[in-house]
């Protein structure tokens, strides 16, 4: 649990250190456009409250698959829904979070050097995918040596007693037909293996979710902050079935994690409540926030740029790769067809989210 603590110390760091990062500068002119502070309002409460049901209700519905046996994970459907959902999350990496980290980073607002001459924005979003391997890939074998470190002595050494005992044509592990169970070092190999893929889907699903959270109170607070009825209007619809699509990737992984009751409650209403809250900040900086200065387009840039390669890692390698690859999906090409027209299907609907966004 203490990896948990951290992400969301991490989280509540951003939420709180952002606003006072990109208030109280002005530099670019915000341009002309239709203010309505009174209209906007009504726009606002209503794009927290629609935002905050969607949010919840697609994290909450790859999770029933305890009360709704089609939903179980062993079940093809979930492959299914779980590969619509990466393709969501990776439409949001590429189509929605990246062009925006560009865009503020490229600003004419921003200093010449180093800002239009050196391509920060990639190479952000680089370290951060290389950051994201290294967190999956070290934290899994940390755990796994310390966990076969612990376990009974016999496990390590399968391969010789398994020959030593074929020679006296007598075996340490026996086996139960009719039971379907083992005993023995095989057994405890096989718990061993399954608590290491345990642990790795609680590691994805923590890294999955401090991405999408961290653009997630960067688009609240830039949906708060405005006072056009124009810009938001279109906003609400799009940001609502995102934060659905999005929780609906992030719920399958969770799902997959087999966390506690209690892990499951905070990362639930963790997600659901970031948009909304980042919208109540940007409420209440709307009269010192200007979205064109610098300070606010740096952070706002590095930030995207991190979420983005967070994103992009986790769809490609973590959703996508082991999902397609697994002997499962191997095996059946319906299965097969199913799922990348679910993907393709995921990607598309939310590249199109991209006009109103």
């Amino acid at each position: 649990m203490e990896m948990v603590q951290q992400l969301y110390i991490t989280l509540f760091f951003t939420l709180f250190l952002l606003p006072s990062l990109v208030v109280g500068e002005c530099s670019c002119d915000t341009g002309d456009e239709e203010r309505d502070k009174d209209q906007a309002l009504k726009y606002k409460l209503v794009a927290i409250s629609s935002i905050l049901v969607a949010g919840a209700l697609g994290v909450c519905i790859p999770m029933l698959g305890k009360t709704i046996p089609a939903l179980r994970p062993e079940k093809n459907i979930f492959f299914i829904i779980k590969a619509f959902a990466a393709g969501v999350i990776l439409s949001t990496g590429f189509i929605h979070v990246l062009p925006d980290a560009f865009k503020n980073l490229t600003s004419p607002c921003l200093a010449e050097n180093p800002w239009g001459e050196f391509p920060f924005t990639g190479f952000v979003a680089m370290v951060s995918a290389i950051g994201t391997l290294m967190v999956d890939a070290f934290a899994t074998s940390y755990y796994s040596k310390s966990h076969f470190h612990n376990a009974p002595r016999g496990t390590g050494a399968l391969e010789e007693k398994v020959g030593e005992h074929d020679q006296e044509d007598h075996m340490p592990v026996h086996t139960h037909a009719t039971h379907g169970h083992a005993h023995g070092p095989v057994a405890s190999l096989a718990r061993n293996s399954g608590s290491s893929e345990l642990f790795r889907s609680r590691v994805i699903s923590q890294v999955l979710e401090l991405g999408i959270v961290v653009h997630s109170v960067i688009i609240g607070i830039s949906l708060g902050a405005s006072e056009s009825p124009k810009t938001i209007r279109p906003l609400v619809a799009a940001l609502t079935f995102h934060q659905f699509f999005e929780g609906m990737g992030l719920g399958g992984c969770i799902s997959q994690a087999n966390f506690r009751s209690r892990a499951i409650a905070i990362m639930v209403v963790f997600y659901s409540l970031t948009t909304p809250v980042g919208i109540a900040i940007g409420i209440g900086i709307s009269n010192v926030y200007n979205e064109n200065s610098s300070s606010a387009l740096i952070v706002e840039g590095i930030l995207n740029a991190a979420s983005a390669g967070i994103l992009i890692y986790m769809a490609l390698v973590d959703l996508l790769a082991a999902d397609f690859m697994s002997s499962r999906m191997q095996s059946s090409f319906k299965l097969q067809i199913e799922s990348n027209v679910s993907l393709l299907l995921g990607a598309g609907c939310m590249s199109l989210l991209a006009k109103w966004a």
